[in-house]
């Protein structure tokens, strides 16, 4: 088996714009060599600046904060797989260029928790998606605030399991998958013991562990409530939240709490004579970002994939010449076991693309011929003359 390499960002950046150098927060403030860089980053983001009257465009166009991550990595050569929003809720999908053409069944969804499930300032987003064989699913939640609503988290946790779903039917709920990786600001407190002074006073002792005995996410993992499908590294880090702005000192008028965090499971065993594993490389917040109330927390894991899976290809024929303001086409074949569907579209991409979302243009593949069986036969399609208006160095399809 060959290993895959995950990179974890969470951060509430409480509605501010980005304004600090990314480089850090994501690894790359050294030199980086390629060979070693994360096979994937994953960025999920609470509190995004959300307006009523931006709705439409949020939905259609990168978020600043989005566009500021996509500047910092498409310089390593990674490209944007997906990005899915649900008001101030953002989970973002990175990959190197060379897995692209390996991506298989890429879905997302969203439950929404606020007052009720009618209001979505509160819920989940999620990415899920198949690759070198294993299926994989991504989390960005952000749960009910405060320290007295402890049972709500645990409503909104179950609610969240039950009502998302995916069109895959191998993997149609989320823990269905061989990897989950469930990221956020799960805004679980400390149990009533102590007091914001006092927890202040510990932390600056180094007494965490006394601290995390106290850690509600940990009582209701304990218990079966919520979250007990899933695992979490003990955090060696101080408390996230809440922060004085441009600062890290503590906010005192909230109780400092670890409000966000990293969690994964893993369906090891359902594979005959293999055995799927996560390694978990690291677990940390980075204490010198300060635009928010909250200090981002990453975490970054080597997961188990198949080294002989066999890809369902689709195989295009060399396109030789390309007309300017004139009707096109290109020829391509399906592999056997590849199932089409209605949705399915081909794109013309211009050479260093950093995101699938920036085609030049796309039409829809064509059914199969009723009453033909052979998957693997030619088809073409036809691009129209508006597809290009200026010529570009290198077309992918």
């Amino acid at each position: 088996m060959d290993n895959l390499r995950l990179y974890m960002v969470t951060w509430n950046v409480a509605t501010r714009q980005p304004g600090e150098d990314l480089n850090e927060l994501l690894g790359l403030v050294q030199q980086t060599v390629p060979e070693k860089l994360p096979d994937f980053y994953i960025i999920g983001l609470q509190e995004v600046k959300a307006q009523p009257q931006n709705i439409v465009l949020d939905a259609v166009f990168d978020s600043s904060w989005t566009s500021a991550f996509r500047e910092v990595l498409a310089a390593q050569n990674y490209v944007k797989v997906k990005t899915i929003r649900l008001q101030g809720l953002l989970l973002s999908l990175f990959c190197l260029h060379k897995h692209l053409l390996h991506l298989r069944d890429v879905e997302t969804q969203y439950t929404k928790t606020g007052f009720g499930g009618m209001w979505g300032n509160k819920g989940a987003v999620s990415i899920r998606l198949s690759i070198y064989g294993c299926s994989l699913c991504f989390v960005n939640c952000h749960l009910t605030p405060h320290d007295g609503l402890y049972q709500e988290r645990i409503t909104d946790y179950n609610t969240i399991i039950r009502n998302h779903a995916y069109q895959n039917k191998e993997t149609s709920n989320i823990l269905f998958h061989d990897y989950v990786f469930w990221i956020g600001d799960l805004n679980f407190r400390l149990m009533d013991s102590y007091s914001a002074e006092e927890i202040n006073n510990l932390i600056k002792k180094g007494e965490l562990t006394r601290l995390l005995e106290k850690d509600q996410l940990r009582y209701a993992m304990d218990r079966g409530e919520a979250f007990s499908e899933l695992s979490e590294e003990t955090p060696n880090f101080p408390p996230t939240y809440k922060f004085q702005f441009n600062s890290s000192l503590y906010d005192l008028k909230r109780r400092p709490s670890w409000t966000d965090r990293v969690l994964y499971k893993v369906n090891a065993h359902v594979y005959e004579n293999l055995t799927l594993r996560a390694e978990q490389l690291f677990y940390k917040s980075f204490d010198s970002y300060v635009l928010s109330d909250h200090k981002p927390v990453v975490a970054e894991f080597n997961i188990k994939v198949f080294s002989d899976y066999y890809d369902r290809v689709v195989e295009f024929e060399p396109v030789n010449t390309w007309y300017l303001e004139e009707e096109n086409s290109a020829s391509y074949s399906l592999a056997g076991d590849v199932e089409p569907t209605y949705w399915d579209w081909i794109g013309i991409y211009k050479d260093g693309f950093t995101s699938l979302d920036d085609y030049l243009s796309y039409v829809y593949a064509p059914r199969a011929t009723p009453g033909t069986a052979n998957r693997s036969e030619t088809r073409r399609v036809t691009f129209p003359d508006t597809a290009l208006r200026a010529p570009v160095l290198t077309l992918y399809f």
